[in-house]
């Protein structure tokens, strides 16, 4: 794997649940939300925000259903709004294409582990490990990712310490959820990375083209 550090690359095909919505503007850049989603072989569906520069559309077809083929990183920011989930989870588009061809949904990350792994176990008693992955960027900014690890492989991230740097391949999924706001029921969507396998850092996997 290259830049064994910190490593953040994440490839989607899914289908626009929606028209483009402008984002904000940075550097006299527009930047738009795209709503894709991705299918699992489950057959469940991930709803995942792609945030893109305007420039990056030139060209594609953007309508509902319209495919679309997605290479960046999931980057995160805290919403200080005191609406919706604090912590935002989005895919940073770096390319944009318009191609047919199975959902996929890769990622890779490298970082380090920057909260005490939590072991739990489902009602039906299937054994889940929470963590948070830090995976720096430049200018001395970081993302700060939830992750969750299932069976054998949870009790493997179970036994690591704050501080332990590791490389993990997965997916970006999407989850739906009720919480109760000043007595009342709102719906919303929490997004996390399923981690599928721990990868040593010396590999090198090519999840994006």
């Amino acid at each position: 794997m290259q830049n064994n550090r910190n490593q953040n690359k994440i490839f989607l095909r899914g289908r626009l649940a929606g028209s483009p919505v402008p984002s904000h503007i940075n550097h006299a850049i527009q930047y738009v939300v795209l709503p894709l989603t991705v299918s699992r072989l489950s057959g469940a569906e991930d709803c995942l925000n792609v945030i893109a520069a305007e420039p990056l559309l030139e060209g594609l077809d953007l309508y509902k259903g319209a495919p679309l083929t997605v290479v960046g990183e999931v980057r995160t920011f805290n919403n200080r709004s005191g609406v919706g989930s604090k912590l935002v989870i989005s895919v940073f588009a770096k390319e944009l294409s318009q191609e047919e061809g199975p959902d996929e949904n890769r990622l890779i990350l490298s970082g380090t582990l920057c909260k005490a792994p939590s072991l739990r176990s489902t009602p039906l008693g299937r054994t889940i490990c929470d963590m948070i992955l830090a995976v720096n960027r430049r200018y001395g900014r970081a993302d700060y990712l939830p992750c969750i690890a299932w069976g054998s492989l949870a009790y493997h991230c179970g036994t690591m310490e704050v501080g332990h740097h590791f490389s993990l391949a997965g997916r970006l999924q999407s989850r739906r959820y009720t919480k109760q706001v000043e007595g009342h029921a709102q719906e919303r969507t929490a997004f996390e990375v399923s981690v599928m396998n721990l990868i040593p850092y010396e590999e090198e996997s090519p999840v994006c083209r």
